[in-house]
C-alpha cells in the first residue's frame, strides 16, 4: 500500500490546478470532501485524475477483492400505479392486459425451483399494483421462509413500501414491523431516482419524494435492517443534483450506519417517455462511479450491476472505486432490458462471473446480501466450477 501511496503522491502533485490538488489531498489523508469539491471533480478535474484516487480508496478498503452474490429476481408485476418518465418497464393498472400479474403459487413455484442450489438472496421487486398490498407480500414472505427459512428476502423499493403503508392506514415503522416479523431481511435502493425536486417532479412527479424515502430507510436501519441506496443518473440531472443526492445519503448514513452498499444506475432511453434525451457516455459513468466513491465515504461498497452496465463496462468499473458486481440474476430481471440495457437476457453462471472478475485482474469473492464472505475464488480453478447458472 505504501507504493501506491507514493504513487497517489505523484499524481497528486502533478495537477496544476491548486483545488483538486487539495482534493485529492484530502482523499490521501481520509478527510471528507464537500459538496463543492464533489461539483469540482465532476466538473474540472480529468478521468484519470478522479479515477486513480477512486481506486485508491477502493484498495485502501477491500484490497483486490470484488464482490458478488449467488441471487435470483422475482417480479411480481410490472403493472404500476405510478408513470414514471424513465420507465420502459411498466404498465399502467388501466392497460395491465400489456403486463404481467403472478399469483403466490406462481411466485412459489419460483421460488421452489431454485431447491437444492446455493442461491443466498431471492430480491423481489416490481410495479406498483393496487391488489397486490401488504397482506398479500406478508403472506408471500411467510410461505418463503417456511419453505426455504435460510434464504434472505431483499424486498421492494420505497416506493412500493410508501405506497402498501399509505393503502393499508399503518406508519413506517409499524408497516415494516409487520413485514419484518414476516420474513423481510433487507430493502433494495430502487426508487430513489434523483432526490431533488427540481428533477423529481419532472421524471416521477407521482411517487413518494425524497423525504419519504429516507424515512422508511431510516427506520429499517433503527429496526436492525441494512439496506442499499440507488441514484438514477445520466439524464436531465445536473452534477449539483448528483452531489445533493449522495449528500442527503451520506447524511443519514452517518447517523444510522445501516446503508450496504451505493448502487449508481445508468439511464436508458428505449421504450420510455424519455427517448428523446441521450444517454451518457462510457466515460462519464466511470468518471460518475469514481467521484461516488470518493465523496460516499462513509459507504462501505460501491456497486455497478452489471445487467444494466453490460459485462464489459461493468469490468472496467473496477478500476474506478467499484468492488461489487451483484450476482448471479440468472435471467430473472426485466427492468433494463426492457430499457434498452446491454443486456437482454441478463444471466451470469458462478464460473462466468468469477472469470469475469478475474479477466479484469481483481479478486472474486462471494459473499451473502450483508457481505459476510462464503468463499474466495482466487486460488479456484475455472473448471472446478460448474458452468451452469447459478451453479456450485
Amino acid at each position: 500500500m505504501k507504493s501506491i501511496k507514493k504513487s497517489i503522491e505523484e499524481i497528486i502533485q502533478s495537477v496544476k490546478h491548486k483545488p483538486l490538488q487539495q482534493i485529492g489531498e484530502k482523499v490521501l489523508n481520509e478527510q471528507r470532501i464537500t459538496e463543492e469539491d464533489g461539483t469540482m471533480l465532476f466538473e474540472q478535474a480529468s478521468l484519470p485524475y478522479v479515477g486513480a484516487l477512486a481506486n485508491f480508496v477502493r484498495e485502501r478498503l477491500h484490497g483486490n477483492k470484488t464482490y458478488f452474490n449467488r441471487n435470483f429476481h422475482i417480479e411480481p408485476t410490472n403493472v404500476c400505479v405510478f408513470s414514471c418518465a424513465f420507465c420502459a418497464y411498466s404498465r399502467l393498472y388501466a392497460h395491465r392486459e400489456e403486463g404481467w400479474e403472478l399469483s403466490e403459487d406462481e411466485i412459489m413455484r419460483i421460488i421452489k425451483s431454485y431447491d437444492g442450489r446455493p442461491v443466498t438472496e431471492v430480491h423481489i421487486v416490481g410495479g406498483v399494483h393496487p391488489k397486490l398490498n401488504m397482506d398479500f407480500f406478508a403472506g408471500l414472505m411467510r410461505k418463503i421462509k417456511a419453505h426455504r427459512p435460510g434464504l434472505h428476502i431483499k424486498g421492494y423499493t420505497a416506493v412500493e413500501l410508501d405506497y402498501m403503508f399509505r393503502k393499508a392506514k399503518v406508519s413506517v415503522e409499524e408497516g415494516l414491523r409487520i413485514l419484518h416479523e414476516a420474513g423481510l431481511d433487507s430493502l433494495p435502493g430502487g426508487g430513489a431516482e434523483i432526490f431533488h425536486p427540481e428533477i423529481r417532479e419532472q421524471i416521477c412527479a407521482d411517487k413518494v419524494d425524497a423525504e419519504g424515502w429516507l424515512k422508511i430507510h431510516a427506520e429499517a436501519h433503527k429496526m436492525g435492517m441494512h439496506t442499499n441506496a440507488t441514484m438514477l443518473f445520466g439524464h436531465i440531472e445536473k452534477h449539483w443534483h448528483r452531489i445533493d443526492h449522495m449528500e442527503r445519503l451520506r447524511k443519514l448514513q452517518d447517523q444510522t450506519h445501516g446503508f450496504n452498499t451505493f448502487i449508481p444506475l445508468k439511464f436508458r432511453n428505449k421504450n420510455n417517455d424519455m427517448s428523446h434525451v441521450p444517454e451518457s457516455s462510457i466515460a462519464e459513468d466511470m468518471k460518475l462511479y469514481a467521484v461516488a466513491r470518493l465523496y460516499m465515504d462513509n459507504f462501505p461498497h460501491l456497486k455497478a450491476y452489471w445487467p444494466m452496465l453490460g459485462r464489459q463496462n461493468a469490468q472496467l468499473a473496477l478500476s474506478f472505486g467499484v468492488n461489487d458486481l451483484d450476482g448471479t440474476i440468472d435471467d430473472s430481471t426485466k427492468i433494463y432490458s426492457m430499457a434498452g440495457s446491454e443486456e437482454q437476457h441478463p444471466s451470469l453462471s458462478t464460473a462466468q462471473l468469477v472469470s469475469l472478475i478475474k479477466q479484469a485482474g481483481r479478486e472474486p469473492v462471494e459473499r451473502d446480501t450483508l457481505y459476510n464472505e462464503i468463499m474466495n475464488y482466487k486460488d479456484i480453478d475455472l473448471a472446478e466450477i460448474e458452468l451452469s447458472p447459478i451453479s456450485n
